[in-house]
Order: C-alpha cells, then structure tokens, then sequence
C-alpha cells in the first residue's frame, strides 16, 4: 500500500499526464525522482493557471491567488495542504529549489487579471520570463546542471521561446478572452488592428507580422538549445525533446499564420515520441 508521499506523486503524474500534452512527453526522459519533482512543480504552476482561466470576476480571482500564495507560504514553512503541496514540498527539499522561484509564477499569472496589452517586447518578455523561464530554471535545479549563469540563461531564454510559442498558438483563444499578447509597438508597425485581431482578419500585414513574431522566437530557441551542454545527459534528452515539439508547432504557424485562427495547432502523439526518441539517442552519443 502507498505511503501519503507516493500517493501525493501519483496525484501530481496523473494531473500532468491529463494536462500538459506537450510536456509530458518530454518529462519522461529523466529518471524517476527527477519526473516527479517536475509532476509537482507543473501541478502547482497548473493550479495557478486554472484559478486566472476559470472566467471568475477579477476581484475572486485576486482572492484565490492571494489564498493560493498563502497555501505556499504554508507548504514552505512545513505545513503542505493536499497532495500536490505535500509532494512540491519534498521536491523543494530533495532538489534544492529555491523558493522564490513559486512566487515568480504566481506574480507573473497574477498579471494575466490586469495586464490585457504589452506595449513593447521588453514588457511582454518580462511576462514570459515569469510564466515560464522560471519553470525552466526550476526543472534545470531538479536536473543538476554545471556552468550557473550561462547555464540559467539559456533557460530563461528557452522559457521565453516556449511561451512565444504559446503566445502565437494561442492568438485566437486569447483575443475572445479580451487580452492581446503581441506587442502594441509590433501590431503597429505592421499596420494591424487589434479590430481586426478580434475580427480574426488575415491579411498581408497579419502574415507578415507572425513571421516576424515567430522569427523572434526562433532566437530564442537557438540560444535556448545551448542550454543542452550544462545539463546532465537525460536532462538533455528532456529538455531537446520539450524543444522539438514547440519547435515544431511554431513552424507550422510559421509556414501558415492563418491557421491559428482555423485551430489550435499541434502535432501528432507519434511525432512527439519520435522527437523524444530523436533527442535521447542524441544525448546518449558521445
């Protein structure tokens, strides 16, 4: 019979596993206490998520963020409430992930209630750093990694990579929720309307304007892969395969902006493991 903490795991691999399609494919590459120290660190940034996308009023949303905050300040201080606390507690312990790190999540899901537009990509970098950077800088803590603050920034960079990436699947999805994530200074130098935005308009200067959003995230991706050499070999099958899938998904946007506003794209399950399969003989080369 499992114990509270492997029952606590198991909670926290299943709402991963049901949750995050893309993610959990690259998560089960590193060995077994690595996984599910990352099964918490996603079920906590999850819930953070769910609480600011559920449509509540932005006053009862702030609410349970803030009970939320105060749910980690418990978990911190030794006191977990609820299975994913109780296994994000132990992996804290276990891997030495600095605290802060929680915080930053909920302060940069806490922007989603009142921030709907980002004037320039300085802005908009500094959310992403926050929603998810930080979640590469806690999984490369569970892996180990060599190098510090080389080896931190190209995480950051990888974070912001992906979340571009989002940011692009996600156009359609966002605008019917009122929030605009391409830079204000982007959308007018292409001569793009956040009318026609809403109107889910595809024109040349939207075309354009994708490329050049996806283009950027594209640099960002290159300084994130020299991440791969700081870390630990299966860590780098893990992290190069959560890379390919979004990388993937970007260049079908790339090839077509205007399919974001036809579906959510995304790419088979038997490509996803081909590219985790592709990134663990990768790592395993000499």
């Amino acid at each position: 019979m499992k114990n509270g903490l492997e029952s606590a795991y198991d909670y926290c691999q299943e709402l991963t596993r049901r949750e995050a399609k893309n993610f959990y494919y690259g998560i089960v590459l590193p060995p077994s206490d690595q996984r599910r120290a990352i099964y918490a660190a996603y079920a906590f940034a999850r819930r953070c998520d769910d609480i600011v996308d559920e449509g509540l009023p932005i006053e009862t949303a702030s609410e349970r963020l803030q009970e939320y905050r105060a749910s980690l300040d418990s978990c911190l201080a030794g006191c977990p409430d609820g299975p994913a606390f109780e296994a994000l507690r132990h992996a804290i312990d276990a891997c030495r992930i600095p605290p802060g790190y929680f915080h930053e999540l909920i302060d940069g899901v806490q922007m989603d209630l009142t921030v709907t537009r980002y004037a320039s990509f300085d802005d908009l970098r500094r959310y992403c750093y926050l929603v998810a950077s930080v979640v590469g800088l806690i999984c490369i803590e569970v892996f180990g990694y060599r190098g510090a603050e080389k080896a931190r920034s190209r995480a950051a960079d990888l974070g912001v990579a992906l979340q571009l990436t989002n940011i692009l699947r996600d156009v359609r999805e966002d605008a019917e929720r009122g929030r605009i994530y391409i830079p204000q200074d982007d959308l007018a130098a292409f001569g793009y309307s956040e009318q026609e935005l809403f109107a889910g308009k595809v024109t040349p200067a939207f075309k354009h304007m994708m490329v050049f959003q996806a283009e950027r995230a594209q640099k960002y991706y290159e300084s994130g892969r020299l991440l791969l050499p700081y870390l630990p070999r299966r860590a780098r099958a893990c992290v190069g395969a959560m890379a390919g899938i979004y990388r993937s998904i970007l260049a079908e946007i790339q090839r077509d902006p205007s399919v974001v506003f036809e579906r959510r794209v995304s790419i088979s399950s038997s490509r996803k493991l081909a590219l985790a399969s592709r990134e663990l003989v990768r790592s395993l080369a000499p």
